[in-house]
């Protein structure tokens, strides 16, 4: 069954990270440019938090290979609230996506402590700069409206929002030029060795949607 939150109709209660600094000096940080491998470990160190406390993920349940890559085991969706005069699009990420997240910019691992609430809209939008569907645009701010329905702070979520726009092209183009190369990244089959890699089981044809 699909697990789906909406806009304004949020049930499950989340606990937030205070804003660190004022937004100016956030916005600032958004535009350094620290090495990639910096971004992935502290990416992996916030998965890896939340993933070790899986009482408090609730309905959202991924798994990891021996690399950063995460799947998600069950599939989750987002929609808009009805009241909305120009609805944003009902996203639907289905079971066996696999993400390295890598469109989730560095303040969001910075500014939000591991929680699963927090990854919905995550995974969300990084599913959205996968299939590029609809416009990056549509895609931030779907990650945006996500954001809000957590009840993260204001300040926060527009400063996360901030960095998408400016800095999530390069994903987004990444995305694109994998995709023309032939990588899939819906899987119908996990591996059952926790010690097989990404860049090993992408290989084989057979595993996927």
């Amino acid at each position: 069954m699909m697990i789906t939150f909406r806009r304004q109709v949020l049930t499950q209660s989340v606990s937030l990270l205070s804003l660190i600094g004022a937004l100016p000096a956030v916005l600032s940080a958004c535009a350094t440019n620290p090495p990639t491998s910096d971004i992935s470990a502290l990416r992996d160190r916030w998965m890896e938090d939340w993933m070790s406390a899986r009482t408090l993920v609730g309905p959202l349940h991924m798994a990891r290979f021996a690399d950063p890559m995460y799947v998600v085991l069950d599939p989750i969706g987002w929609r808009p609230g009805q009241s909305e005069v120009d609805p944003l699009p009902v996203v639907e990420v289905p079971r066996g996506f696999v993400t390295d997240l890598a469109s989730i910019p560095r303040v969001f691992w910075s500014l939000l402590r591991p929680d699963g609430a927090y990854t919905y809209p995550a995974i969300i939008h990084d599913y959205m700069y996968w299939t590029q569907v609809h416009e990056r645009q549509v895609a931030d701010d779907v990650f945006l409206a996500g954001m809000r329905d957590m009840n993260i702070d204001e300040s926060t979520c527009k400063a996360i929002h901030f960095a998408v726009r400016q800095f999530g092209q390069s994903a987004w183009n990444n995305n694109r030029q994998l995709k023309r190369s032939g990588e899939r990244r819906i899987l119908k089959r996990l591996p059952s060795d926790p010690t097989v890699r990404w860049d090993q089981w992408r290989l084989m044809s057979d595993v996927f949607v």
